[in-house]
């Protein structure tokens, strides 16, 4: 059968309904300027790109508050949270809201904000920053892992939160 050449762009509103059916986890995403400011956002767009060297992907509207700061940030801190941490999802994707004044957000690897309860914390010095049409996709190097034993982890999917079960055996190394 032959394959239609007449390249088309699918709409808009189609694309946002077919990506919502796709879980993804959710993570924040954090760092510290040069004037020591903490920055942060939500994303469920994170992948592992590479296994050597270590890289792993999040994307970052280009519109986003946080988006100048990240961009040209040196090292950044991927935080996979946990089933029971979607208020922390919530607040670091409010603009304009405080996204530390909770307190659940303190320094930890490398003195890079994190969330002690997460899932995976991933620690990444910047590999690139490469163009993705209205977001911005940053590569990260990453340099520290840490895991926590028994921690299912949030994923978003359908326009909300949702839970999975941790696998049988899930611990930390």
């Amino acid at each position: 059968m032959p394959v239609d050449t007449q390249e088309t762009d699918t709409e808009e509103l189609d694309f946002m309904r077919a990506m919502a059916r796709v879980p993804g986890p959710v993570v924040v995403t954090t760092t510290v300027d040069e004037s020591g400011r903490r920055w942060g956002f939500t994303a469920s767009s994170f992948v592992s790109l590479s296994l050597a060297p270590p890289l792993v992907t999040v994307s970052l509207g280009k519109k986003a508050s946080t988006h100048a700061a990240f961009t040209v940030a040196d090292h950044f801190m991927v935080n996979v949270l946990a089933e029971d941490q979607a208020d922390v999802a919530r607040r670091f994707a409010t603009s304009g809201a405080d996204r530390f004044a909770a307190g659940d957000t303190v320094p930890l690897e490398r003195g890079l904000p994190g969330v002690p309860e997460a899932v995976v914390r991933l620690v990444c010095r910047m590999h690139d920053v490469v163009d993705g049409g209205d977001h911005s996709i940053l590569v990260g190097r990453v340099l520290d892992c840490a895991t926590a034993a028994g921690r299912a982890p949030l994923v978003y999917v359908d326009r909300g939160f949702a839970r999975t079960a941790a696998p049988e055996g899930a611990r930390a190394r």
